[in-house]
């Protein structure tokens, strides 16, 4: 029951990452409003607590209730589905130091001014994790079925 529940969570933690990220790309617009500032800067927030989830609930599952940690450690796309999922971190950063920068502006009860390149930057970094992140379903329904397997030499 505990790996059901475990798996459960893993997937509605994931769904909810991509929906989180998903908003984001709607509310990151120019011109902005406070009201629209303050919802980036909490939708992030909410992101980053899915993103940990995720990781935790992958690596229960990884240790204790899966398939075994030599069968993951030993499958090729998993390695690929960690390294997607790591590249989403470090893509998510650029989004989340400009959300966090506009803490006092917002507290003052202004409205942040990202700059042109901000704007395109940020779009374009959320946009690579949600390409990014339609893959690790993909690579992650493989290596279910077997495939990626690393033969012992």
């Amino acid at each position: 029951m505990a790996a059901a529940f475990v798996a459960y969570l893993h997937y509605l933690s994931i769904f909810a990452l991509f929906a989180l990220l998903s908003i984001e790309h709607v509310l990151f617009k120019a011109p902005l409003d406070l009201s629209r500032a303050r919802s980036l800067m909490l939708t992030d927030l909410a992101y980053g607590i899915c993103a940990v989830l995720v990781l935790a609930t992958g690596i229960a599952r990884v240790l204790w209730f899966g398939k075994g940690t030599a069968y993951y450690m030993s499958n090729s796309l998993f390695h690929a589905k960690v390294g997607l999922f790591i590249l989403v971190g470090v893509l998510s950063i650029l989004p989340t130091l400009v959300f966090i920068k506009w803490r006092k502006t917002v507290k003052a009860g202004q409205v942040p001014e990202p700059s042109v390149q901000q704007v395109h930057l940020v779009t374009w970094s959320i946009r690579l994790e949600l390409l990014a992140l339609l893959f690790i379903p993909l690579l992650a329904t493989l290596m279910a079925r077997g495939y990626g397997v690393i033969a012992a030499g």
